[in-house]
């Protein structure tokens, strides 16, 4: 039983420029200095898990350093992915002509970035590697670095360990049409939870919590599912999350939170599905606490919802009360604030965990706030909910 806020984030934080250059070089093709790499991995991650530490965040992880996306990297572990999709574009670029015009000015020309809009396509048979070479090397570095802050009597309340979700991989690396293992989309997503079932179950047994990244859940609405009805949306939601749950059989639903959002970009998102719609289909999942950001504009509003749809009776809320697309600094008054209206809307202080709405970094190259200002945000969220704690708890 706790007697203050926990505090944690989404994921993905923020990388040295000359590992970002590293991973977008890897992940547009290009030849590396694969040694130098692995030495930028090595020192990047030593100093985000320490930092994390230092700065006082109770339930870390390794910052999704290694990863060039969160969701994209899985096609280095399951074979079956070539050449490229095209997604399609979002209802705010759709709808905001001038937006969508002013964010291409925001870009560089010559600039090269991860692959966030055209990605592989799942064109032969999904296979995961046997070796589970990838997520196992990522586990081994995180661990190395825990033990070595353990040494020096640095120790976190918890961790926890990102991995995508059949529904994301899914709309984000789109089936091809003419793949012949898989006839449609839902043949995708289930062949999908099969496979990265072996990367879940490898992250519990290796005692780290599992957070199961699952954008599409609410951001595919205006994307993938733009054209789509609500109720043809709700229905998508409720085959992913059965993908999910299939893909979670062998692992006790305490073991594993799930991160849902309406995407981290800088636009209006005025077509964001609102969380009232979503949580009755949400609570489907088998998982012991929901990740939901409410520390932005569009769904800071949104938290009495769970007034009308409490909580499963076992399970936490992390809400975000960090926006992770501005450079604005948020006062520890007012993320305490936020920790406590999500404590009184949930009903008990003790289930609930302060976390960020989203990752600081979500792709390689693809990051709105600057590195200080992420970790500055961060210490505002630790210090928040000592203030929330204090208010909550006596």
């Amino acid at each position: 039983m706790t007697n203050r806020i926990l505090t944690t984030h989404t994921g993905s934080l923020p990388r040295s420029p000359e590992l970002t250059r590293l991973l977008v070089a890897r992940d547009q093709g290009h030849d590396i200095d694969v040694d130098a790499l692995r030495a930028e991995t090595d020192r990047v991650l030593a100093r985000t898990v320490e930092q994390q530490l230092t700065t006082g965040l109770d339930v870390v992880n390794d910052g999704e350093v290694p990863r060039v996306g969160f969701s994209t990297y899985i096609r280095d572990r399951i074979d079956g992915f070539g050449g490229v999709g095209h997604r399609k574009p979002t209802l705010d670029s759709i709808k905001f002509p001038e937006y969508a015009a002013f964010q291409a000015r925001q870009i560089d020309e010559g600039a090269e970035f991860a692959r966030v809009w055209d990605t592989p396509l799942a064109q032969g048979l999904l296979h995961y590697d046997e070796e589970r070479a990838g997520v196992r090397s990522d586990l081994d570095a995180f661990e190395r670095e825990l033990a070595r802050n353990a040494e020096a009597g640095r120790r976190p309340a918890g961790t926890f360990v990102s991995a995508a979700t059949p529904g994301i991989v899914a709309t984000t690396l789109l089936l091809d049409e003419e793949n012949p293992h898989y006839g449609d989309h839902r043949e995708y997503v289930f062949a999908l939870a099969e496979e990265l079932r072996v990367e879940y179950e490898e992250i519990v047994a290796r005692g780290h919590t599992l957070q199961l990244d699952a954008p599409d859940l609410a951001m595919e609405r205006v994307i993938h599912f733009g054209d789509a009805t609500l109720d043809e949306f709700l229905a998508a939601v409720d085959l992913h999350v059965e993908a999910i749950n299939r893909a979670l059989r062998n692992i006790p639903k305490d073991r594993v939170r799930l991160h849902v959002c309406w995407g981290n970009w800088q636009g209006p998102h005025q077509d964001d599905v609102p969380v009232d719609e979503l949580l009755e289909h949400l609570y489907r999942a088998e998982v012991g606490a929901f990740s939901i950001p409410f520390g932005n504009p569009a769904h800071q509003h949104e938290l009495p919802a769970f007034r009308h749809h409490p909580l499963p009776d076992d399970a936490l809320l992390i809400p975000g009360v960090i926006d992770v697309t501005t450079n604005y600094l948020e006062h520890p008054q007012v993320v305490a604030n936020r920790i406590v209206e999500a404590a009184e809307a949930v009903g008990d202080p003790a289930r609930v965990i302060a976390g960020t709405d989203c990752g600081l970094a979500t792709f390689a190259s693809y990051e709105f706030v600057a590195t200080d200002v992420a970790w500055a945000k961060l210490g505002a969220l630790v210090e928040g909910a000592a203030i929330a704690s204090r208010r909550l708890f006596g």
